[in-house]
């Protein structure tokens, strides 16, 4: 490690001052238990239970990982500081796009499934950084899936773990040793309990960003682990691999993309340098094309072993072909000129319904073809409650064969506007639609009285029975109606009175207006008590609904009838 970090102090001498940092919060935060194997890598009392039989290896069978620390500089600088952002800086906090994406839903996921652990997608950013330098800096399809496998070395026990072929070779393609496979190194073991089907294909596939980051996610929230805790974190990240040097890297990692990042395009992210073997970056987790079926059963070259000849370098005789460098296919990706809409309906929706529209976008390339397989992000933008199915403001989508991707159905909340939703390509800036679409206000077509009893009040009195009224729209029950009652003149005059039935406020006073009422969750409302003053006659109570639905209620003020009787006349006195 001292070597390691001679590295870094080469780039910049500010970065151990990071490092010392992380290990004096690790000291202060480390739970009790924590104890140090004999190649000075920490455990830690109940970190490590789980099914896989090699649990005291953790995920990727303490596999060598990348021991970069993050620069000193914060990633995003305040406007106000002064200060600039380096390349460095830009390069190591920017994350790629579908890398970024996966995380991000990943954490969305356990945080719907798993609510008590917390999980910061950070967390899974600074993983995925420490293990293969967020997929080799991005090098991945719209699907998720790296373009080439990225392998950790043979795990022969010859400076590193003794794990023997548990998957015949079907994800490492070496049928005598295991190695870490994938964007967050899982060994094939582990992954035959741990893995996880992130992106919906129906495959659980460790060499899938999306995949792996999912399984990652339930791999630290084993345990009823709270990550939000620095106990609980540090055992889940020791239980990954249990090395406090790993621990100490990824918190550096993890306290650094909380203070800021960003999403760049698919590819173009920085492998880091140094690997905890002492290897360098590009030759320590090297990207294996082999088949699955093809076995690997060289051993990794490690520092001092003979290097392999390089290729000459003597430039070629005048006169003499030279074979130009094979180039790289484009992916679908980098093959997208712009996003186009796809026929698209008008999106609107009564509030606290469901769109029934959704939005389709079709990806094109420079002729105007469709292009298949790329991942489409839909953002909702704008003052407004609605959402995606699942409550989500952000949604991704997979591009079919003729390019057309369908975003998840809109959901609409209770405030009523336009909005928007903006469609964007993961992985490259191209031009891309904004879908305007509308929320209006619950209405209701029909109201009736919940009885038909009559109503009616003495003079100066109070009415025996209250108002209740019913909702409804389309035959269908119409919660959260806003509702106004009013005491009107007569029928044809819809001028409040000022004489006659009445409510009373919070203090007791004269009111006959209402507003801001609503229906309840079946549609139904109960007015507040009705008085009345003096004046006798017949009055009326007029209630309206948003929507247009209106019913009134007759009111009878009357004096009460006399009921004593009258005096019978006496008797004719007989002549």
């Amino acid at each position: 490690m001292a070597a390691q970090f001679g590295r870094r102090l080469a780039k910049g001498a500010t970065t151990t001052a990071v490092a010392a940092l992380a290990v004096a919060a690790l000291s202060a935060s480390q739970a009790p238990g924590v104890t140090a194997d004999d190649n000075g890598r920490s455990t830690a009392a109940g970190a490590e239970a789980s099914p896989d039989p090699s649990a005291g290896n953790g995920a990727t069978g303490k596999s060598p990982y990348y021991t970069d620390l993050p620069p000193l500089n914060t990633p995003s600088p305040a406007p106000t500081d002064g200060t600039s952002t380096s390349a460095p800086v830009e390069s190591e906090a920017g994350i790629p796009a579908t890398v970024l994406d996966a995380y991000k839903k990943a954490a969305a996921e356990l945080q719907e499934s798993k609510p008590g652990c917390n999980l910061p997608w950070q967390l899974l950013a600074a993983i995925g950084q420490v293990e293969s330098g967020q997929a080799r800096g991005g090098r991945v399809d719209a699907d998720g899936t790296t373009t080439s496998r990225i392998l950790g070395p043979q795990l022969d026990g010859n400076g590193f773990a003794l794990i023997k072929d548990t998957d015949n070779g079907a994800y490492d393609g070496n049928s005598a040793y295991d190695s870490a496979v994938g964007p967050m190194q899982f060994i094939p073991s582990t992954w035959a309990w741990a893995g996880r089907d992130g992106n919906g294909d129906g495959v659980k596939d460790p060499n899938n960003v999306y995949d792996a980051s999912l399984a990652a996610g339930h791999y630290l929230c084993r345990n009823g682990w709270d990550l939000s805790t620095d106990g609980d974190l540090d055992r889940a990240v020791l239980s990954y691999n249990p090395s406090r040097a790993y621990l100490n890297t990824v918190r550096s990692w993890l306290e650094y993309f909380r203070k800021g990042t960003h999403e760049i395009p698919d590819g173009t992210g920085t492998v880091p340098d140094s690997r905890s073997d002492g290897s360098s970056g590009s030759s320590g987790s090297p990207s294996t094309p082999a088949s699955p079926s093809t076995p690997h059963t060289s051993k990794p070259s490690r520092p001092g072993s003979p290097s392999p000849t390089p290729p000459s370098t003597t430039p070629p005789s005048p006169g003499t072909p030279t074979t130009p460098p094979p180039t790289t296919p484009a992916t679908p990706t980098q093959s997208v000129d712009h996003l186009a809409d796809s026929g698209t309906a008008k999106l609107a929706a009564m509030a606290g319904d469901a769109f029934t529209e959704k939005i389709s976008t079709k990806a094109e390339n420079a002729a105007g073809k469709g292009v298949a397989k790329v991942r489409i992000r839909y953002t909702i933008v704008g003052d407004t409650d609605a959402t995606f199915t699942g409550g989500e403001k952000v949604a991704t989508a997979l591009t079919d064969s003729s390019g057309v991707a369908t975003a998840p159905a809109l959901q609409a909340g209770e405030t009523a506007g336009s909005f928007a939703v903006r469609a964007t390509l993961i992985g490259r800036t191209v031009t891309g639609p904004i879908y305007s679409a509308t929320v209006t206000q619950r209405v209701a077509d029909t109201l009736v009285r919940t009885t038909d009893t009559a109503l009616t009040c003495t003079p100066g009195g109070q009415f025996a029975d209250a108002v209740q009224v019913k909702a409804t729209y389309k035959k269908a029950v119409a919660d959260k109606v806003a509702v106004t009652a009013t005491l009107i003149k007569s029928a044809d005059d819809a001028t409040e009175n000022d004489k006659g039935p009445y409510f009373k406020d919070a203090d007791g006073k004269t009111v006959r207006t209402l507003t801001g009422l609503a229906t309840d969750a079946d549609g139904l409302l109960k007015l507040p008590q009705l008085y009345s003053d003096d004046t006798t006659g017949t009055f009326v109570l007029r209630i309206t609904t948003a929507g247009g639905a209106t019913l009134d209620v007759t009111l009878t003020v009357a004096a009460a009838a006399d009921t004593s009787a009258s005096p019978s006349p006496s008797p004719s006195a007989s002549s």
